[in-house]
């Protein structure tokens, strides 16, 4: 087994046959930084979540076997470097970036933060190990990332997985938010990628849901809305404005525990199977 990178999350190896194995890891990552602190058995839940999506969603993927708790293998792939974003709500950066002027609603969205948009919104950004950035469909172009059809194939592919992934957290009694997905090439043919869980979509319990106000999470946002209220969010993008790499603090073993014991009620509510 040969070790290719240390990602935010993920260990990723490559075996002698040519696949990938993923391993994934209790770390914990925010705002692009890494933490030091592992989550409980969050590695073992992202690792769950994974399989059960890829066995799920109509869509060619790259899985190939679950080895053990926290380890799967996939096949490998030219990975297409977007991060293919779909949001469906107003919450996150897209509530900042039109609250800064960057951007403008779509036609008819409230602007009440966590108002639901009126139709899912594709909001691609770069992919990027330090610090990702919203993309464009000419910036993706210019850039020779992707053929314009294969942009409009990432855009209503990456929609109509939201929308089936919004009808099974529904189900099970959430409101997914917002989503991200990778996507990549084997012979050719572009197929779903990396992995899908809490660490790549916002979850939010609906008898909670109240417009206009901060959602409780069933996902990292409990540790984005920790950081951001002690003003971490602002000392990292201060620090990397001024050429610096984040230093990422240690984090409370309640807020830990915390964050583990959501990341598996979200699994055991929405796979209906126990952890």
């Amino acid at each position: 087994m040969k070790f290719l990178r240390s990602g935010k999350v993920k260990d990723i190896y490559e075996l002698p046959d040519g696949n990938i194995l993923f391993h994934f890891s209790d770390r914990v990552s925010a705002f692009d930084v890494k933490f030091p602190t592992p989550i409980p058995k969050k590695g073992e839940v992202l690792c769950r979540f994974a399989e059960f999506w890829f066995k799920k969603l109509p869509v060619p993927n790259h899985y190939v076997r679950t080895e053990n708790k926290d380890k799967i293998v996939v096949k490998k792939m030219n990975m297409i470097p977007i991060e293919c974003v779909v949001r469906g709500y107003l919450y996150g950066s897209l509530y900042h970036r039109w609250k800064t002027g960057q951007i403008s609603l779509p036609t008819g969205s409230s602007d009440l933060l966590a108002s639901k948009l009126p139709t899912p919104l594709f909001d691609p950004t770069t992919k990027s190990e330090t610090h990702d950035l919203p993309l464009t469909k000419k910036d993706a172009l210019d850039r020779n990332t992707v053929t314009p059809q294969e942009y409009d194939w990432l855009e209503n592919t990456s929609v109509e997985i939201y929308r089936q992934m919004h009808r099974i957290a529904d189900d099970a009694g959430f409101i997914l938010a917002d989503l991200k997905l990778e996507f990549g090439k084997i012979n050719g043919s572009i197929v779903l990628g990396d992995s899908i869980g809490p660490d790549e979509y916002r979850l939010w319990p609906k008898d909670t849901y109240r417009v206009g106000e901060t959602q409780e999470s069933f996902d990292k946002q409990l540790l984005r809305d920790w950081l951001a209220s002690r003003g971490y969010q602002q000392k990292f993008e201060d620090e990397r404005n001024a050429g610096k790499e984040p230093v990422a603090p240690q984090l409370p073993e309640s807020l830990c525990l915390e964050l583990s014991s959501r990341y598996i009620t979200a699994y055991e509510k929405i796979t209906k199977t126990s952890f």
